[in-house]
């Protein structure tokens, strides 16, 4: 009878120790896989104590998971970008602890993006009245060229798809047919920064077409096509863009290839200035420049694209031209032609902080020339060294 007892206890005693064993990895698998997967690792978890509040989790998991999908909105603009931006991604990880299953959503970081030009020369630490964000502004009378504001107009950084004004201008000085047939190769492809594109390899439009979406959405296959059926090919035709940015008297310029995606094309406010006021004479460059959509047909299927620059979508701008431009060396870029209170202005912005910060910046920009701003006068414009 004893013996049946111990044997009984012995069992019982066996089984709780197992329990308790089974508990005890259970918690330690749900620390393992709840810690911080890496440094930008952020996680966020808490064990339900009942089967009710474990659904409650689950719901809660999947109303986070449907409220973090960007909006169609949101997923629109960034279609509209010059070049790929740093993401931000969502990684799903499922343990299981006491025999609940749980769901976390982590957001982990990747690729953070690297400081411009402008931030590692301390441009951006430049004080300004109207506390803009971007690291060189400059705007001038077109007519006069009247200085208005300038903030490191002398400072020489990369440009990013500011170069497709010039890309056009050697385009149309070509007097190549428009109606050309021109076909998007390997040759045209992103192989410095590995960006994609919308234009796939094979795809067949006009070079009127091509200078259209390049201008307007910055398709950088499109410009680099261009190049591409130059007379005398791509080395010709950035000959040619060096040879007219000298002829325009643009000594801090220099052009390395027709897209823009790569830190040595470079250039400043001040030569940008004489850049757009060249530019603003091809009616097709401010027309294709300002054009708020365009669909092309590739051959293969039709493509819509969007301009930019939400500001050409704005009706309380008049603008005559603009381009925008992003790569990481040179932040976010902006040059426009604009015509405000019956005066046509150049305005510059480059080296922005934030995605919108540029648009923002000249919209602060035109509303301290709406309250009648006064000449700002830099180091650049007092003889001294500038930046």
């Amino acid at each position: 009878m004893k013996t049946d007892m111990f044997s009984s206890l012995k069992v019982m005693h066996g089984a709780a120790l197992s329990t308790a064993l089974s508990v005890a990895a259970s918690v330690v698998i749900a620390a393992a896989f709840a810690a911080p997967v890496d440094a930008f690792a952020a996680s966020a978890t808490a064990p339900a104590k009942s089967a009710k509040a474990g659904k409650k989790s689950s719901k809660k998991a999947a109303a986070e998971k449907v409220s973090s999908q960007p909006s169609k909105a949101v997923k629109a603009a960034a279609k509209e970008d010059d070049e790929p931006r740093t993401v931000s991604k969502k990684r799903r990880v499922s343990y299981t602890s006491n025999g609940r299953h749980h769901s976390v959503v982590r957001r982990v970081a990747f690729e953070p993006r690297q400081p411009s030009v402008g931030t590692a020369f301390g441009l951006h630490e430049t004080p300004d009245a109207l506390m803009l964000r971007s690291s060189v502004a400059y705007v001038v009378d077109q007519n006069t060229s009247e200085s208005l504001f300038d903030k490191n107009s002398r400072a020489v950084v990369p440009i990013a798809s500011i170069t497709k004004l010039m890309t056009a201008m050697v385009v149309l000085d070509s007097k190549e047919a428009m109606t050309e047939q021109i076909e998007v190769t390997d040759e045209d492809r992103d192989y410095e920064k590995n960006t994609g594109s919308r234009l796939s390899v094979g795809s067949v439009l006009s070079r009127e077409d091509m200078l259209h979406i390049a201008l307007m959405a910055s398709e950088n296959r499109a410009a680099a096509a261009l190049s591409r059926y130059f007379p005398g090919g791509r080395p010709a035709f950035m000959a040619a863009m060096n040879a007219k940015a000298k002829s325009l008297g643009m000594t801090d310029t220099h052009f390395e290839n027709p897209t823009g995606l790569t830190s040595q094309n470079v250039s400043s406010a001040r030569d940008l200035v004489k850049m757009v006021n060249a530019a603003y004479q091809y009616p097709l460059i401010r027309k294709f420049s300002t054009d708020r959509s365009y669909e092309v047909y590739t051959g293969k299927r039709s493509i819509a694209y969007n301009s930019t620059n939400a500001l050409v979508r704005n009706p309380s701008w008049d603008i005559g031209l603009q381009k925008t431009g992003f790569i990481n060396e040179a932040g976010e870029c902006l040059v426009m032609q604009a015509t405000i209170h019956d005066r046509p202005m150049i305005m510059v912005l480059l080296d922005s902080s934030g995605k919108y910060s540029r648009f923002a910046d000249a919209q602060r920009l035109r509303t301290w020339l709406d309250n009648g701003g006064e000449q700002r006068i830099t180091s650049a414009d007092a003889n001294g060294p500038g930046t």
